[in-house]
C-alpha cells in the first residue's frame, strides 16, 4: 500500500529513520543537503534524535510527527532533521550536552533541539514534548510557534547566547595538559569503592534509587577489585547482592534469557522492556566472571541463557549481531513478555503450574497493567517445601515450564527488531561471548563470536578504514573511537579462546589506525571522532562512562594489554598518556570513571600473561590446565608451534621439542616451563 507521504528518509538504512520516512514532516537525514537548505532559506533547524527501540520516541512520533497540523507548522518554519543516535553518537553526545547546558536538566530520548542554520549551534531544547500542555510541559505545537517567533524577533540575543554555549562546549572539550612526571597511584580506586558503598542499596542491590540501571562498568570494576581482595566482605556483599537480585528480578527475562534496559522500581521488578546489545554483551561477560569468582550456579545459568538468547534471537544469518529488540509490540510496551494465570495454566501441566505459581509468587496481585511480569520471589528450597517435591524435581519442572512458555511466547507478535549492525556494540558482544566460551568450554559461543568478527572484518573494514554501521547490504559512516577500541578488546578475548595469527594482525592494524586517526598526541587521550571526520560544533574526548564504557578507557586498556603481549613500548606509552590525560577528571569523580580505573589497575599491576607453545592435544591440555588454575583476569594464549612468524617479542616465545609455557607480568618473565606440573605449581603460587 502506497503511503500518502514520503520524505527524504526513505533512502536511509536505519530502521529508526525509516520509521519516520512516511511522516507528513519533511524530514531530512543529517547531511550537507539539509544543512545547506537551512542556510539558504535562513530557517532554524529542528533536530530530533532518537532510536528505534525508544518508547517515548514512538509516543512523540504518533502524537506529533504523524499529525498533519503539527507537521505543517514544522515544515513552514523549520528544516527538520532526524538522527539515529545509535548511528551518530557523535551528534547525540554534543547536543545532549548542549541540552543540559541550556536547560540544566538531564537529557534523554527523544532529544528535541533547535539550531541556528549558519553554525548549527542550539538556542533551545528539550526531550519529549506532548501534543497539548500536560505533565507540567508545554504542548509541542505551542513550542514550535513560540520558537519560530523567537527566532525572527530575537536574533541578537540568540547570537549572544550561542557564543556562550559555544564557549562552554569548548571548555568542556578541553583537557588539562599531561604532566609527563605525573605519578599514577591507586587513590582514585579506593575512593570509587567508597563512593559505590555510599550509594549501594543493601536491600535490593544496585546503586542509587529507581530508575535502576545495571551499570556494567561499575560492576566490572568491583569484580576486578574483588579478584585481588577476595576476603573483602564489603566488596563481596555489593557484588553478590546486585548480581543475585538482578538475575532473579524482572529486569532479567525469566522465560527467554537476556536483560532489559533498566528497572523502573527499586527492586528490579518491572523493567523498561527494550533489550539492547550493548547491555547484554557486558552483562554476559560479567555474569561469567562472577561465576568464575564466586561459583554460584545461578550466575552460570544466567550467563548461559543470555548467550543462548543472543545466538537465537539477535544474531543475523550473516554472522554479526543485531542492535536491539523494541520495548513495544502491537503498540503496547511489554505486551510480548507479560502473562495472565489462565494462559499459564492452559500451557502447563498441573505440576509445572503449581511450581511456577510458587516460584514467581502468582498468588500476589498482578504487577503490570493487570497481568504478570515474571520475577523470582522464592528460593528452590521454599518451592520444594510448598509443593512436596525435591529440589531436583523443582528444577526440572521449572526448566520444562519455561521451555513451554518460550515456545508459546514465540507465537505472539514480536516486538520490532533493529537489524542494523553496529561495529562497537558487536565488539562488546564478541568480548562477552568469548569470555563465556572460555569459562564454559563452549564451542558454540566461540563460533558465534568468531562469525561476528569475520563479518566485521570482511564487510566494515575497508582499506585500513573502519566503518560504523551496516544494514541491507550497505556499510557506511566513519567509525568512532568506540568502534576501534571495543573491537580490539573483543579480538584479544577471542585469541584467548583460540589463537589465530590473522586475528592478531587485524588487532594490530586496528590499533595502529586508532592511534593515527584519534589520538591527541599533544594532550594525550583520544578524540571520539577521527581526525578526518566531519567537523561538528564540538570535538570531545569523552572520559566518563555512560551506558557504554568510556572509549578512551577501553583504548588505554587494550594498548596496555597489547603493549605487554608484543613488547611494544609505543602502545604502552600511549596507554599511559591516556591515563594521565584523564587523571584530573578521574580525581574529581572517581566513580564516574570506573572503566578508567580498571585500566589504571592494569597499569599499576599488569595482569599475568601465560603464553603456551605446543602442538596437538597437548597444547589444548596445557591451555585447559592454565584456564582452570590461573586467576580470572590472567591472560592465556595457546599458540601452536606451527605459528613461526609472530610479531614483537612473541617471536621470542619460541616452540621447543616439547610444550612450554612463558609466564610474564608486565616486562618480567619467569624461566620457560616445560612440565605441566611446574605450570600448575607456578599458577597456584601467585
Amino acid at each position: 500500500m502506497t503511503s500518502k507521504h514520503t520524505n527524504a528518509l526513505i533512502n536511509e538504512t536505519s530502521p529508526y529513520l525509516l520509521q519516520h520516512a512516511n511522516n507528513p514532516v519533511d524530514w531530512y537525514p543529517w547531511g550537507e543537503e539539509a544543512l545547506e537548505k537551512a542556510r539558504t532559506e535562513n530557517k532554524p533547524i529542528l533536530l530530533s534524535v532518537g532510536y528505534s527501540a525508544c518508547h517515548w520516541c514512538h509516543v512523540m512520533a504518533h502524537e506529533s510527527f504523524e499529525d498533519e497540523e503539527t507537521a505543517a507548522i514544522m515544515n513552514k518554519h523549520f528544516i527538520n532533521i532526524k538522527v539515529d543516535r545509535e548511528e551518530r553518537p557523535d551528534i547525540d553526545k554534543i547536543y545532549q550536552m548542549a541540552q543540559h547546558l541550556l536547560t540544566q536538566r538531564t537529557g534523554g530520548w527523544p532529544l528535541t533541539m533547535f539550531l541556528t542554520p549558519d553554525d548549527q549551534l542550539p538556542f533551545f531544547g528539550g526531550t519529549y514534548f506532548p501534543p497539548e500542555p500536560r505533565y507540567g510541559m508545554p504542548g509541542f505545537k505551542d513550542v514550535l510557534k513560540r520558537i519560530a517567533g523567537f527566532y525572527v524577533s530575537e536574533r541578537e540575543s540568540i547570537k549572544k547566547q550561542n557564543r556562550s554555549v559555544k564557549d562552554a562546549l569548548d571548555r568542556i572539550g578541553q583537557t588539562p595538559a599531561v604532566e609527563t612526571a605525573l605519578q599514577l597511584d591507586s587513590t582514585p580506586m579506593d575512593q570509587a569503592v567508597r563512593q559505590l558503598e555510599d550509594s549501594f542499596d543493601s536491600r535490593h542491590g544496585g546503586f542509587g534509587p529507581a530508575p535502576k540501571f545495571p551499570h556494567p562498568s561499575n560492576l566490572d570494576f568491583l569484580l576486578r577489585m574483588a579478584a585481588d581482595d577476595p576476603d573483602n566482605n564489603g566488596l563481596a556483599t555489593m557484588i553478590d547482592t546486585t548480581f543475585r537480585k538482578m538475575a532473579l528480578g524482572g529486569v532479567y527475562d525469566q522465560v527467554g534469557g537476556g536483560f532489559y534496559r533498566y528497572s523502573v522500581d527499586d527492586h528490579w521488578e518491572i523493567p523498561h522492556f527494550e533489550k539492547m546489545l550493548y547491555d547484554n554483551g557486558p552483562l554476559l561477560g560479567l555474569y561469567t566472571r562472577a561465576w568464575q569468582l564466586i561459583g554460584h550456579p545461578l550466575y552460570q545459568r544466567i550467563a548461559r541463557e543470555t548467550a543462548d538468547w543472543v545466538m537465537r534471537d539477535i544474531q543475523s544469518p550473516e554472522g554479526a549481531y543485531y542492535s536491539t529488540l523494541d520495548a513495544d509490540s502491537e503498540g503496547v510496551e511489554g505486551k510480548f513478555y507479560i502473562w495472565d494465570p489462565e494462559e499459564l495454566k492452559s500451557l502447563l501441566d498441573e505440576k509445572e503450574f503449581s511450581t511456577i505459581k510458587q516460584y514467581f509468587n502468582l498468588h500476589q496481585p498482578a504487577n503490570f497493567e493487570g497481568r504478570w511480569h515474571l520475577h523470582v520471589t522464592q528460593g528452590l528450597d521454599y518451592v520444594a517445601q510448598q509443593t512436596g517435591q525435591s529440589i531436583d524435581e523443582v528444577s526440572r519442572l521449572l526448566i520444562s515450564a519455561r521451555g513451554k512458555l518460550l515456545t508459546a511466547r514465540n507465537q505472539r507478535i514480536w516486538p520490532g527488531r533493529d537489524e542494523k549492525i553496529l561495529t562497537s556494540w558487536n565488539g562488546l558482544m564478541i568480548t562477552g561471548m568469548a569470555r563465556a566460551a572460555i569459562a564454559f568450554s563452549n564451542e558454540d559461543y566461540f563460533n558465534s563470536a568468531n562469525r561476528s568478527l569475520a563479518f566485521i572484518r570482511n564487510t566494515l573494514w575497508k582499506q585500513g578504514h573502519l566503518l560504523a554501521t551496516y544494514k541491507d547490504g550497505k556499510a557506511h559512516l566513519n567509525a568512532y573511537l568506540d568502534d576501534y577500541a571495543f573491537l580490539v578488546e573483543g579480538i584479544l578475548d577471542l585469541l584467548s579462546c583460540r589463537w589465530d595469527s590473522d586475528w592478531l594482525a587485524f588487532a594490530i592494524e586496528l590499533t595502529d589506525a586508532m592511534l593515527a586517526k584519534f589520538e591527541d598526541s599533544d594532550g594525550g587521550g583520544f578524540y571520539f571522532t577521527s581526525h578526518d571526520h566531519e567537523q561538528l560544533i564540538q570535538r570531545n574526548k569523552p572520559y566518563m562512562d555512560d551506558a557504554l564504557p568510556a572509549g578512551n578507557a577501553v583504548a588505554a586498556r587494550v594498548l596496555l594489554q597489547l603493549g605487554h603481549l608484543l613488547g611494544k613500548t609505543d602502545y604502552l606509552t600511549a596507554g599511559e598518556r591516556s591515563l594521565k590525560s584523564a587523571w584530573t577528571l578521574i580525581g574529581h569523580f572517581p566513580v564516574g570513571h570506573c572503566t578508567f580505573l580498571t585500566a589504571l589497575k592494569d597499569y599499576l599491576r599488569p595482569p599475568r600473561q601465560i603464553i603456551i607453545r605446543g602442538s596437538g592435544d597437548e597444547l589444548g591440555q596445557w591451555q585447559q590446565t592454565a584456564q582452570g588454575e590461573s586467576g580470572v583476569y590472567d591472560l592465556i594464549y595457546a599458540i601452536p608451534d606451527a605459528e613461526t612468524r609472530l610479531p614483537g617479542i612473541l617471536n621470542q616465545r619460541e616452540p621447543g621439542a616439547e610444550t612450554r609455557a612463558y609466564i610474564c607480568t608486565g616486562i618480567q618473565c619467569l624461566t620457560p616451563l616445560n612440565r605441566l606440573d611446574l605450570l600448575s605449581k607456578n599458577l597456584k603460587n601467585d
